[in-house]
């Protein structure tokens, strides 16, 4: 059953690849019914949103996370059919998300002009590089531009080495969450008035927006914040110890933790110790204290060390891969992953719909379309009332 908080409202998703789709996938997650519109296959050859072919692997599972939840119907944009058709479809929806460059929409006469002129009070989610204005907006933009113009590049990686990246597509999942927030945030705002509106998510605002002090450390002192490796320049101890069986993060970062670790080494003289007893000191002095305390916990395993953190209540945490967290008791009692029967590989572990509610939780209630347009006659059929002689005659014609 679908008991989420946005199970009465309808999502027309256009996007394509990851901050589209993402934001989709969220709003599907809370209850929403999402509708997922992908390019129809043309003579058996292309077709579909590339995700379907994304992830790492023989099998590509990456599909079966962002695409549950949706409905998957198919229509050509660049097809004059395919456009009026996606425009009375969304005639039916409360929310627009897409993912375009910008222009694109405008010139598939889908623009927000047309489209709050006939539906007031649709919200659109409009997700790309640089945003709907400015000098830049009509440059094309991937997640790692926005994560480099966004300061995120940067300040990632080892110190003597070029800038790296996250192992995830971090700058398009931010700016799906941003976009998703301001979706939540414009549909409170038709509550009072009615009247929908565009919710403009770049790529790299999205990244700015979790740069902490970077920019007014700059403006106020000059500072440059630059790659410092595991660690964050002035906050110690906080990082990834080696163990006799493996590596463990360690977070004492804080005077009171820092003289609990102290004691929890066998050493609590080092909690009142000048060099580290408060947390300047232990900023000026972090590669010298990271190096005592890894030289501790490499004599110990990661049991070992865990069980004292544990008794010290001094946050600490392994490092898990996949196997490890598909192991641990707690995830499992909050069903943090979850299995999913789905079309295309049967029974598969991902995770769960987040965050949690205790009135109005999110579910993953079907799996992701394993067909393009899998939908096309249960959607079109519902909401736009097509038969199916003139669902043939628009694939016929190229439009869906």
């Amino acid at each position: 059953m679908n008991k989420g908080a946005l199970r009465d409202i309808r999502v027309v998703e256009l996007g394509q690849l990851l901050a589209g789709p993402f934001c989709g996938q969220l709003l599907g997650d809370m209850g929403a019914d999402v509708i997922k519109v992908e390019p129809p296959h043309v003579n058996g050859k292309g077709g579909g949103d590339p995700m379907r072919e994304w992830g790492q692997g023989d099998e590509k599972v990456q599909w079966e996370v962002i695409a549950r939840n949706k409905r998957s119907v198919s229509a050509n944009l660049r097809h004059p059919e395919g456009q009026a058709l996606v425009r009375k479809l969304i005639g039916h929806a409360d929310v627009l998300v897409e993912n375009f460059k910008p222009g694109t929409l405008e010139k598939w006469g889908l623009g927000p002009d047309v489209l709050l002129a006939e539906q007031p009070g649709l919200v659109i989610a409009r997700m790309s590089g640089y945003g709907q204005t400015g000098p830049y907006s009509d440059r094309a933009g991937f997640g790692g531009i926005g994560e480099a113009m966004g300061g995120w590049r940067y300040i990632v990686g080892e110190p003597d080495r070029p800038p790296s990246r996250m192992g995830i597509s971090i700058g398009d999942t931010l700016t799906a969450t941003y976009g998703c927030m301001g979706v939540l945030a414009a549909l409170h705002e038709r509550e009072r008035t009615g009247q929908g509106q565009v919710v403009d998510a770049a790529l790299y605002e999205s990244v700015l927006q979790v740069m902490e002090g970077l920019v007014p450390e700059y403006d106020r002192m000059g500072l440059i914040r630059e790659r410092s490796g595991s660690v964050l320049k002035g906050i110690a101890p906080s990082n990834v110890y080696s163990c006799k069986d493996g590596e463990f993060m360690i977070g004492a970062n804080k005077d009171s933790l820092w003289k609990r670790l102290a004691e929890a080494m066998g050493r609590p003289e080092l909690g009142d110790d000048p060099r580290y007893a408060t947390h300047l000191a232990r900023g000026v002095n972090q590669d010298e204290l990271d190096a005592l305390i890894n030289d501790w916990t490499r004599t110990l395993t990661i049991e070992q060390v865990d069980a004292l953190m544990i008794e010290y209540s001094i946050p600490a945490g392994r490092v898990y891969r996949a196997p490890d967290m598909l192991a641990d008791p707690h995830f499992q009692a909050r069903e943090a992953i979850i299995e999913v029967e789905t079309e295309r590989f049967g029974p598969l572990k991902m995770q769960n719909s987040f965050p949690k509610f205790s009135a109005t939780p999110g579910s993953v209630r079907r799996p992701a379309p394993a067909q393009v347009g899998q939908h096309n006659a249960e959607i079109y059929g519902e909401l736009l009332g097509l038969d199916g002689a003139e669902l043939a005659r628009l694939e016929a014609a190229g439009a869906i």
